[in-house]
């Protein structure tokens, strides 16, 4: 779970403002994007005469924000309640709250005059053109000029997310009662189980949800790409990817050059776990792994291959609720303000039981619903070591939102330097929260504990390699997701080659085989993943920040703990939180490559990430001696 959970679960759509210009470092990406501003002046002076244009902007920007904020805090409670409570007249709700947001953002006479300013921009100073552009953004979401598609849209997206929130798993398995089953349940046997046959069962009963969610997804893959195509984007991926200055080519080429700098140590990865797994079901090692044998429903992350480093069984006295507040005293450890109380009072964080009446959302995420100080959480904690590392990433969200809202960022502005710094923000503290240090400090691990886990640091290590946004994630991320909605948005993949797709980019870049040879097009295991409903064509915004969080925990380790990067701790540590308040606290004001070269030292790379797990290469080269570590 920590490896992607998302803040922009509200549905509705908060981006953030980018400049200009492609990504930099790593090969294969140029620089090529433009700005939107046209050459032509209006009639202005372009030495800057035209005295009228900048207070106008402010008129403008300061009326917006003034009508945007209600609209978006009415919509946000009314989505919150659809996923904390899902029911048809909470959807219908939900429905009903946001199509007067979406027509505020795209009305036709709004749009025109963000395009009118945006054509000067050269008049006005960057905030307000980060303002301007946000505010496009936002409109390219839901184009004026198409209003009926807006609302047919609009119903679509809130009808989807209610099925997919409503939706009842059943175990299915010969000779017994049909039985209902939660996520985490599902969760439970893939990560537990030694009997095949039930964790078969259970990998079919998540799949079971794509059968049911998939004509919606294709009507909306429709009504997504007819809006962003109103204002000339190549498809909604493109639209999506124009939020940080690329086009849909680089951000490809941006995937295959993070994959192709990581895939050396994956292929011994993946040669080691299926050596592993295939010993333990009594099978000869196959070519590609069987996708039950993982203990995770899409093989995106691959924990529980090294005992030495299950911490499960430490949390066996803690009650869930420990697990949220030991996250919050992380934060307040480091400076950071305790939580309001309104969070505690409005979050939902508690698991319900398969029986439950009450069905919610069962993915973990972070809410910004008033875009102020009404911070809230949906998460289904237990008392376990992937929920200890999922509140630590959650809260992160929730310290980002209330830092750069302190800091009076402008309401436009108040999101991560891009919408990857904001999992990146998360995903860095799921990483500081598994160092052995830390643990040791707050009494997870006892004395005895530590000194067997420094004494088991290279199957630490690789403990962490697969897990998490780590390296096993990479060809997930990079590889299944993006390159999957990047054919089913841009190519307009069709009905019937789908799921073809979604295997054949499984087998090539995880190495990864359904159960039972191919899988028919009558299914649609994309849509069994929340994010290809719900938060679309983004998914690389979780592998872009997994790059992200070593280049700043590389930084944070060397340079302000001066400890090893492999055994650290930010726990109490005030010069770490100040550190962290800085880059917080800018929310999107500046370019966000401006902001990662200014706490990193360099531009976007995987340098980091491979210098971190460098000494595994060995490690991993011995226990596959003699092995073919090639599955393509």
């Amino acid at each position: 779970m920590a490896g992607d959970n998302f803040s922009r679960r509200e549905a509705l759509k908060t981006t953030a403002a980018l400049g200009a210009g492609a990504i930099a470092g790593l090969a294969g990406c140029s620089s090529t994007g433009r700005s939107a501003a046209s050459n032509s002046t209006g009639g202005y002076d372009r030495g800057g005469n035209y005295s009228g244009l900048r207070p106008e902007a402010e008129r403008f920007l300061a009326d917006y924000n003034s009508k945007y904020q209600p609209l978006y805090y009415a919509a946000s409670q009314a989505q919150w309640i659809a996923s904390t409570d899902v029911s048809d007249a909470h959807t219908d709700a939900a429905i009903a709250a946001q199509k007067p947001l979406n027509e505020f953002v795209g009305e036709r006479a709004r749009l025109e005059t963000i395009q009118s300013l945006r054509k000067h921009s050269w008049f006005l100073d960057p905030l307000t053109n980060r303002q301007l552009t946000a505010a496009f953004f936002k409109a390219a979401q839901y184009p004026g000029t198409l209003p009926e598609l807006v609302a047919q849209r609009t119903e679509a997206e809130a009808r989807q997310t209610a099925a997919q929130d409503g939706y009842r798993f059943t175990l299915r398995m010969s000779g017994q009662p049909d039985a209902p089953i939660t996520a985490n349940g599902i969760d439970d046997i893939l990560t537990e189980s030694n009997d095949e046959a039930k964790r078969l069962a259970a990998w079919e009963a998540s799949k079971e949800i794509g059968v049911a969610l998939k004509p919606g997804l294709v009507n909306l893959r429709d009504l997504r790409n007819r809006c962003a195509r109103e204002l000339g984007f190549s498809s909604y991926f493109g639209l999506m990817v124009g939020e940080y200055g690329m086009s849909a080519q680089e951000l490809m080429s941006l995937a295959q050059n993070a994959m192709a700098q990581t895939r050396p140590l994956f292929e011994q990865l993946h040669c080691y776990a299926k050596h592993r797994l295939a010993e333990k079901f009594g099978k000869p090692a196959p070519r590609l792994i069987p996708a039950h044998w993982l203990p995770n429903r899409w093989g995106q992350q691959w924990p529980g291959f090294e005992k030495a480093a299950d911490l499960d069984p430490l949390f066996k006295t803690r009650e869930p609720k420990w697990v949220v507040e030991q996250a919050e005293r992380f934060y307040t450890s480091m400076g950071f303000p305790k939580l309001p109380g309104s969070f505690w009072e409005k979050s939902d964080l508690r698991d319900l039981p398969a029986d439950s009446p009450r069905k919610k959302n069962t993915h973990a995420s972070a809410w910004h619903l008033d875009l102020a100080y009404d911070v809230r959480s949906l998460m289904s904690v237990k008392a376990n070591y992937d929920w200890f590392s999922t509140t630590h990433h959650e809260l992160g969200h929730i310290y980002y939102y209330l830092a750069y809202t302190g800091a009076n960022v402008p309401l436009l502005l108040r999101e991560g330097a891009n919408r990857a710094f904001h999992e990146g923000i998360g995903e860095l503290i799921s990483l500081a929260c598994s160092q052995r240090p830390y643990l040791a400090e707050i009494g997870v691990l006892d004395a005895a504990a530590a000194r067997e886990a420094d004494a088991n640091s290279n199957k630490w290590l690789l403990a962490q390699a697969m897990d998490g946004s780590n390296i096993v994630f990479q060809p997930w991320s990079w590889g299944v997701m993006t390159g999957w909605e990047h054919d089913f948005y841009e190519k307009e993949l069709p009905p019937d080659r789908m799921n073809a797709r979604w295997w054949e980019l499984a087998r090539q870049t995880q190495g990864i085989d359904p159960p039972s040879g191919d899988r028919s097009e009558t299914f649609c295991d994309a849509a069994t993943k929340t994010h290809i409903n719900d938060d679309p064509a983004g998914y690389y915004d979780y592998a872009m920040c997994s790059l992200i969080v070593y280049q700043l925990h590389m930084y944070i380790a060397k340079n302000i703990l001066k400890q090893d990067p492999h055994n650290c701790n930010y726990y109490g540590r005030k010069d770490v939180g100040e550190y962290l308040r800085a880059l917080l606290s800018l929310g999107a004001t500046r370019d966000w490559r401006e902001v990662l070269r200014d706490f990193t030292g360099e531009d976007l790379s995987a340098r980091a990430m491979l210098e971190y797990y460098e000494p595994l290469m060995p490690v991993m080269k011995e226990l596959n001696k003699g092995r073919d570590v090639s599955f393509t």
